[in-house]
């Protein structure tokens, strides 16, 4: 119980799977407790008091917010464990702009909530930030279009940083693909709602997505890109868009 770690979190959240795919790589064997995001649950609120949000990683009792943060923390913890930050202080400064660019360019700060009751009966809450909302939500003509060329100018300055690496880590799995890799899931649903071909505009970052997906530490940390897209299909059409 000493060393009991816990991870509230929500299953389509992408910042949530950054954080089981650091406890993944580490081996880490910890409970996980699923948060109904409109009914928020006391523990929830008692270990993240000030956002109220998702995911939080609860490690002997003390609470650990935000999913970089997390990640980090996992790493330095369990620094003898398949390190995901380089030794070398500038390679790991690095890697944490990179991570940085991840949060501001593909996440997008603003994001739209939704409460959607899916076919079997549970409701979840979807956060479609903005420049995916432009893409998959309601936007239409001239600003769907400037939407779908930014989205694919910042898969294509992730794929010159990658360069000719397997991982952005290098040679294996690091921690710029641990903070990215979880979007992934969501791009079939930009695929099909935004008109989109992205293996052919950015193959070399599918294929990087696709190496990832071969690790067991993400495939088992990653929902299907079909359960999120079915998801987002009920939003829409509840919300009379088809």
């Amino acid at each position: 119980m000493a060393d009991e770690v816990i991870l509230l979190d929500f299953w389509p959240s992408p910042f949530g799977m950054r954080v089981r795919i650091a406890l993944a790589e580490k081996g880490i064997n910890y409970e996980y407790k699923e948060e109904d995001l409109k009914n928020k649950s006391p523990l929830l609120l008692q270990m993240n008091p000030v956002h109220k949000k998702i995911p939080v990683l609860i490690h002997k009792g003390k609470p650990i917010s935000e999913s970089l943060i997390a990640v980090q923390y996992i790493d330095e913890v369990w620094h003898d464990r398949r390190p995901l930050l380089p030794s070398d202080p500038y390679q790991r400064a690095q890697a944490r702009f990179w991570a940085d660019f991840v949060d501001k360019k593909v996440t997008f700060l603003c994001f739209n909530a939704f409460i959607v009751t899916c076919n079997h009966g549970t409701s979840v809450t979807i956060m479609i930030y903005d420049l995916g909302r432009k893409i998959v939500w309601t936007s239409k003509g001239e600003e769907k279009e400037v939407a779908k060329k930014e989205f694919i100018e910042v898969l294509k300055v992730l794929e010159e940083q990658l360069g000719d690496k397997t991982y952005f880590g290098g040679d294996d799995l690091g921690f710029v693909d641990v903070a990215l890799v979880p979007f992934y899931t969501w791009f079939k649903a930009y695929e099909t709602f935004g008109g989109l071909n992205l293996e052919s505009e950015c193959p070399k970052f599918i294929a990087w997505a696709k190496r990832c997906l071969q690790k067991e530490s993400v495939a088992k940390s990653l929902p299907d890109q079909h359960k999120i897209h079915e998801i987002i299909v009920e939003m829409r059409k509840k919300s009379g868009i088809e």
